[in-house]
């Protein structure tokens, strides 16, 4: 028993240096793959959201508004002040208001009322909302 470890061990050493002497066929690949990393989104971070500016650090990073985010209902031209129902509340051109989207509150200005549409500024981006009618 004792000498049958030692004579295993020294018949498969001597098995894989008699297959090691085989010449073995170099593998070709068909299709190298490649991927570009330039553009590609940080999977950590959510759908939608936009990588910091390093040229810019004082813009904020975050998802885009769309004008889908709001709900404009009606619009006001006449020769008075001019008002707008968005999202529900009565707000007059140049006035501020907060858009909260789950957690977040975007500070968003409604910079002009036209007919049928108004005018949004968020991180001096415009937006443009369409009236919905049914």
């Amino acid at each position: 028993m004792k000498h049958l470890l030692p004579a295993l061990c020294l018949t498969s050493l001597l098995l894989g240096a008699a297959r090691a002497d085989q010449a073995v066929p170099a593998v070709e690949l068909k299709q190298k793959s490649n991927f570009d990393a330039a553009d590609a989104r940080d999977p950590f971070w959510p759908i939608g959201w936009k990588r910091p500016n390093p040229k810019n650090p004082n813009a904020n990073a975050g998802p885009d508004l769309s004008p889908n985010a709001f709900a404009l209902t009606s619009v006001t031209t006449g020769a008075g002040g001019h008002f707008a129902i968005l999202n529900g509340k009565i707000i007059q051109e140049g006035q501020q208001f907060g858009l909260q989207l789950g957690t977040q509150v975007y500070q968003v200005t409604l910079r002009s009322i036209e007919d049928g549409q108004v005018v949004l500024v968020w991180q001096e981006n415009e937006i443009v909302v369409p009236l919905r009618r049914k």
